[in-house]
């Protein structure tokens, strides 16, 4: 785990209907809905003024900490004067001091026995926005790789 800042970017991608909650498991079925349908609908390869082939999970407008409702969307960065296309949402993620940590094993424990280690840490969250990032190095489920982005005073 180490703190880093990182510079405002901007995403395209698809954003939750309604705020969803930690609360009974329901975020793992919402969010899981979510990532079916961007993978389905393969809107990674739809979205343009794509600066890579990274897609983002975001965490934000949280009501509270990670126990309260929350906003979530999936997508991938671009350029900042890319035009968002019909169906689609943006969301700007500013600049920001983030603790960064890698997830690393067998998909999706990895990234729940780390977020799990987040929320015990004692990381003085702010609960802006907080981020995943799945590479080349999340593609093997067996051995993957994934970096946690949790914004941080």
């Amino acid at each position: 785990m180490y703190k880093r800042n990182l510079a405002e970017f901007k995403l395209i991608g698809l954003k939750l209907a309604n705020k969803t909650t930690n609360e009974g498991g329901q975020s793992s079925v919402d969010c899981g809905n979510l990532w079916q349908r961007f993978e389905l609908e393969k809107l990674a390869e739809l979205i343009p003024g794509k600066l890579s082939n990274e897609i983002y999970s975001v965490y934000f407008d949280y009501e509270g900490d990670d126990t309260k409702p929350f906003t979530y969307f999936i997508g991938c960065k671009v350029k900042k004067d890319t035009e968002v296309p019909k169906g689609m949402h943006s969301l700007l993620i500013p600049s920001d001091n983030y603790y960064n940590v890698t997830a690393s094993g067998k998909m999706t424990g990895c990234i729940t026995d780390a977020w799990k280690r987040i929320w015990n840490s004692g990381i003085n969250r702010t609960y802006h926005y907080d981020f995943e990032v799945y590479d080349e190095r999340s593609k093997d489920w067996n051995n993957a790789e994934v970096e946690i982005f949790v914004s941080t005073l």
